[in-house]
């Protein structure tokens, strides 16, 4: 080892506090030399080069100065034209010799000088080398031409009316103008617009070209016509502009030949410059330009940021955008880096857009492209990734690097940035406001299974809509979905509101229920003051104060409605007078209006005490009495809502462990998953394990040392599972699986989750998942039968399709969803009973789920799609009956809820807390009950809004409703004729009870309804060719062939289905081969009014609240004591 006290040089022997004072001068000793840096530039020649060159302001004077000197000496030029009077008749000497007078050839002289000294210097300070190149330049030359003759004549006096071509200086005053253009935009500091410098060139050559062809053809003419100025710029006019009068014409043989020269000269040099001009133009639309500063400081403008600009992308945003009326006159700066595609462009030449949108071809990475698009003064930057590619990843990391350029050249810029994978969303937190992808997407798909049609409810609410679609159509549920999805989420201060206002110091269910009842809005959340979380649906306890911000569900927001208080006022005497005394009024007898509804509050002692259910109590069905519900209470009782009511399955839970635990020997216990599989998901209070379960233990189809099974059916689950078919176990499926287990989910309502994945997952996905109870994993694929059958298709509750990222490398954009529709086709076509809920890129593409290329019914709902696309709806596929069933989603329907926080700052909020990713204190969570038989004495929408708020504190927030497909009356008579040849056994008497059914269907006709539109398409052929009374035992034959081919189909289906059964040693007991759910609609009503009817199987969403806000301190702490214990071990891994 070297040692270190050697290498470090001793102190002085002499160290005196004054050298401490004064410093050592034992370097003014030393041998040091002080270097000078630059020198160079310390030059004479350097100096001048930098001020007459290099710097920008002093060089943009100079050019100034010169571009004068050209102009004054033309000036002078044109003064000497007008004071000479040559002599007339054919005196060739005109040409030579011209009268200048002496102050005016002193001025010239002058000028020539200067000019001529200018120039001999910057051809020094430029001097490189080769002095050829600096003496036989074109600038060069001419400003010999115009100076030199006039040092001349300094010296010899005779020559001092010698003719000098003083007009050439028009070309150096052109030339000395782009020089000056150049300096200018570098001395301000602006980007150079090619643009404005070829027009500027154009110009400046036009000018020049004419100004020379006037000065030489009247100095020409002075040996013969004499042409004035004026006369020769006429001629010029005439004769570059083909119209050629011949009034004004050149005499002598030199004029003509320059009018020759200037012609061709014109000929070659204007179509260079056309072309230039022409090619700069249609680069500058490529690129867009840029947007001026003028613009930007005076009016507003927004910036969307893409990777590449798709014609579908940009009208979702341009109709979301535009759809607020408080956006009109904002402007649409678009910055993407590809070229504008011809669709993009045929659609920005509209006048609609065209005035409103522009784009800049460009790059958010580039501070350049960032001032063309005045980012630093825009009113939001929306930065959205490229869905469509491969490599999600990827495109992540292009959105994380472009919203940091955004905020690093406008840092006070609002950013609106929409992220695709969940683990990159913790790199743009700095963000206002954060869409992650696939967050969404998952909680949105699980819901789907627990509350149906989730993803329709939350797309119809970011959407921006009047509620005007399908009331042109001629079905009743057409206008009522149309008119019901105009709803939207709106907010506004209490003591503002007439909505609210008069329920302060009440409590929330009040004033949600009687703002429904009064005026047919659904307050669904609040907001304190001085606490920045929403509180959706905080319950009874809840009091409203005048300062709360509310949120609630209508058609329009309060700012937008008028109030006929007359009519209301009539109303409510009405209801007084109705319903006064004990009578009672037959149920036709109800009164309502759009806020009014007639709810009998009497005889409360037939409530019902057991909590959420709304079954009708039996002392009151064996009284035979109507029965009564309670009256929302304006402060909560606490004796009326008991903890037992809002979490007895909970506590019951606790205590008692259910039969399914008891079978399996495993215990659950509420509390935080120990580990996240990334970084920034939002803790969610969930039904965890005591205990992990093994990595072997979670693969489905394969035994393991702790257990045998090797298939769905042999865990024997008491609930139908949930399958979840998805390409790679990404960091979003860990979105599915929180919200299925939320701590507020009934245990005994569990389903199993079991993902069926093309890639095997990583370790880190299964350490996330396997704290979570009944969820297993198995490897495979959709289009497997076998892997289908193994993973218990056949009981399944839910079928979920995940969109596969392999498939964005389609050539043809819309053809990425091909392998998911043919897939979930062919389960459609195996398995008729199985609900199946599909992920699409593109909603277009809708249209092809659940396809029957035959069905007149999907043939007249395309026909209507149409006719609202071309009435501008945003929502024209809001009619196809899979979207409206909720079964099936497109990630890109969420794109306008990135769009709405521009307006709506709590949108992503409210949405977050629907779908559960997010859980604030106290604020409730979406869920859903379906109508029985037992519930159907409620009668109406705003009585079952009675009922939920004085009995559970759960606030509806919209139907789901599913009935029977509906043909018209002609059809329904076709395929009764037909039917009657098809079924002998049928009577005369049963055909006429189904003829006269409202609903124009029969119990036949519901279990085969595929056999009935055959029937009824081969009686309408038929009718056209014979008559009806012709050839019945033909028509007859005819029709059970038919009918034995369609069922030939599918028994050849369900043998197949059952010999692979088989083939895996499984049972065939649990599958349904015959069932059929074709004939049934599903949609939803958000927001109905209140006498809106409730009919049997409807599904009401609710949202409910939360059941840890009414346990007392001691028992929530008890309740999560599981969660210290169990994230003990794992407490330390999931620190960064």
């Amino acid at each position: 080892m070297v040692d270190l006290d050697s290498e470090v040089p001793p102190l002085p022997p002499r160290y005196r506090f004054r050298d401490l004072l004064l410093g050592d001068q034992g370097w003014q000793n030393d041998d040091r030399v002080q270097v000078e840096f630059y020198v160079n530039e310390n030059s004479f020649k350097e100096r001048l080069k930098l001020f007459f060159i290099k710097n920008q302001r002093s060089s943009l004077r100079i050019r100034l100065f010169n571009f004068s000197l050209k102009l004054l000496s033309c000036m002078l030029y044109i003064v000497r034209v007008l004071l000479d009077q040559p002599a007339e008749g054919l005196v060739w000497t005109n040409i030579l010799w011209v009268k200048r007078s002496l102050p005016l050839w002193g001025l010239q002289v002058t000028v020539a000088l200067i000019s001529l000294l200018e120039t001999i210097l910057l051809s020094y300070l430029s001097y490189k080398g080769n002095i050829w190149e600096q003496i036989l330049r074109i600038p060069f030359i001419l400003e010999i031409i115009n100076t030199v003759p006039f040092i001349i004549t300094i010296f010899w006096p005779p020559l001092r009316n010698l003719f000098v071509p003083v007009f050439l200086n028009c070309w150096l005053a052109k030339h000395a103008l782009e020089n000056m253009i150049n300096d200018l935009h570098r001395a301000i500091q602006r980007t150079q617009s090619a643009m404005f410098n070829q027009v500027l060139i154009l110009i400046s050559t036009l000018l020049c070209l004419i100004f020379t062809c006037i000065c030489g053809i009247q100095h020409l003419e002075r040996a013969g016509n004499r042409l004035s100025l004026f006369d020769s710029l006429y001629f010029c006019i005439v004769t570059f502009s083909t119209v050629g009068f011949g009034d004004v014409t050149p005499q002598i043989w030199p004029s003509k030949l320059l009018v020759v020269i200037m012609i061709c000269v014109a000929l070659v040099v204007l179509p260079i410059q056309f072309e230039q001009l022409a090619y700069l133009w249609m680069e500058r639309q490529k690129s867009g330009g840029n947007y001026s500063r003028h613009r930007a400081q005076t009016e507003k403008h927004v910036v969307l940021c893409v990777s590449s600009l798709k014609i579908d992308l940009l009208m979702d945003f341009l109709n979301e955008f535009y759809a607020h009326p408080r956006l009109q006159d904002y402007y649409v700066v678009i910055l993407c880096p590809t070229e504008m595609d011809v669709q993009v462009r045929r659609v920005l030449q509209i006048p609609m857009w065209s005035q409103r949108v522009i784009y800049l071809q460009g790059s958010a990475l580039k501070d350049q492209d960032l001032l063309r698009a005045k980012m630093d003064d825009a009113e939001a930057c929306f930065i959205l990734s490229s869905r469509c590619e491969v490599d999600r990843t990827a495109a992540d990391h292009q959105t994380i690097l472009r919203a940091w350029a955004v905020k690093d050249f406008a840092p006070n810029c609002p950013l609106y940035v929409q992220i695709l994978k969940p683990e990159n969303k913790f790199h743009v937190k700095f963000a206002d406001h954060v869409v992650c992808e696939e967050e969404f997407k998952y909680a949105m798909l699980a819901l789907n299974c627990i509350c149906p049609a989730t993803s329709t409810l939350i797309t119809l609410l970011v959407h921006t809509s009047r509620g005007q679609e399908g009331q042109q159509s001629p079905e009743q549920w057409q206008k009522m979905y149309g008119r019901c999805s105009g709803n939207e989420v709106y907010h506004i201060k209490m003591d503002e509101s007439i909505f609210f206002a008069e329920y302060e110091g009440k409590s929330f269910t009040y004033a949600s229920f009687h703002a429904h009842k009064k005026f047919g809005v659904c307050l669904t959340g609040v907001r304190r003051e001085d606490n920045k979380n929403i509180l959706l649906n905080p319950g009874p306890r809840y009091i409203m104060n005048s300062t709360d911000t509310c949120f609630y569900i209508h058609i329009t927001k309060e700012e937008n409605s008028a109030f006929k208080q007359q009519e209301q006022l009539g109303n409510r005497q009405t209801y007084k007078s109705t319903y006064h005394g004990p009578s009672r009024l037959p149920v036709h007898s109800i009164i309502a209006s759009m806020g009014t509804v007639a709810i009998d509050l009497q005889d409360t002692s037939c409530q019902s005490s057991s909590g959420p259910t709304l079954t009708l109590p039996s002392e009151c069905r064996k009284e035979g009495r109507r029965p009564s519900i309670g009256p929302v209470l304006e402060v909560a009782d606490t004796a009326a809502i008991q903890p037992c009511d809002l979490l007895c399955d909970q506590s019951e839970d606790e205590t008692n462990p259910s039969d399914d635990e008891c079978c399996d020997g495993k215990e659950y216990a509420k509390g935080y998953p120990p580990n996240s599989p990334y970084i920034g998901s939002s803790p969610t209070f969930c039904h965890l394990l005591q205990e992990k379960v093994h990595f072997c233990c979670l693969r489905l189809d394969k035994g393991c040392q702790h257990n045998y099974y090797e298939d769905a059916k042999a865990y024997g689950f008491k609930n139908k599972i949930i399958i979840v078919a998805a390409e790679t176990a990404g960091n979003g499926l860990y979105n599915f699986i929180v919200p299925l287990r939320a701590y507020y989910r009934p245990k005994r309502e569990l389903n199993p989750i079991i993902l069926l994945l093309d890639n095997p997952p990583d370790m880190h996905f299964l350490d996330a998942i396997c704290w979570f109870p009944m969820v297993y994993y198995m490897v495979g694929c959709i289009d497997n039968l076998d892997d289908l059958l193994k993973c218990g298709v056949t009981f399944a509750a839910n079928m979920v399709v995940v969109d596969k990222e392999s498939t964005m490398s389609a050539e043809e954009d819309y053809m990425a969803d091909a392998k998911t529709i043919v897939n979930v086709q062919t389960l459609f076509r195996l398995f008729s009973s199985l609900s199946i809920i599909t992920e699409l890129t593109h909603p277009a593409n809708m249209r092809f789920m659940q396809f029957r290329a035959k069905d007149c019914y999907s043939l007249a709902l395309s026909k209507l799609e149409k006719r609202e696309r071309e009435r501008g709806s945003n929502l024209a596929f809001m009619f196809r009956l899979p979207f409206a069933a909720g079964r099936v989603f497109s990630i890109s329907m969420l794109d306008t809820l990135l769009y709405q926080s521009f307006v709506k700052d709590y949108m992503i909020s409210i949405t977050r807390l629907l779908l559960g990713l997010d859980t604030t204190p106290g604020s409730g969570f979406l869920c859903s009950m379906k109508i029985t038989e037992d519930d159907l004495w409620i009668r109406t929408y705003g009585r079952l809004y009675q009922k939920l708020c004085s009995s559970t504190g759960d606030i509806p927030i919209g139907i789901y409703r599913t009935e029977s497909q509906k043909l018209t009356t002609s059809e329904s008579q076709i395929s009764i004729s037909v039917e009657e040849w098809e079924d002998t056994r049928e009577t005369k008497e049963q055909a006429l009870n189904r003829n006269n059914h409202r609903n124009s269907t029969s119990s036949d006709q519901n279990e085969h309804p595929l056999l009935r539109r055959k029937s009824m398409q081969w009686a309408r052929r038929l009718s056209r060719k014979v008559p009806r009374h012709s050839n019945k035992t033909a028509e007859r034959i005819s029709q059970q062939r038919m009918t034995l081919c369609r069922r030939s189909e599918r028994q050849e289906l369900a043998e197949l289905v059952k010999n692979r059964m088989k083939h895996l040693g499984l049972s065939t007991a649990g599958y349904d081969e015959m069932n059929d759910q074709q004939n049934t609609l599903s949609y939803i009503l958000i927001n109905p009014s209140p006498d809106t009817r409730l009919e049997l199987s409807d599904v009401v969403y609710l949202i409910r609240p939360d059941p840890l806000s009414y346990v007392p301190a001691s028992a929530s702490s008890r309740k999560s004591s599981f969660c210290n214990a169990a994230g003990q071990d794992s407490k330390d891994e999931t620190q960064l």
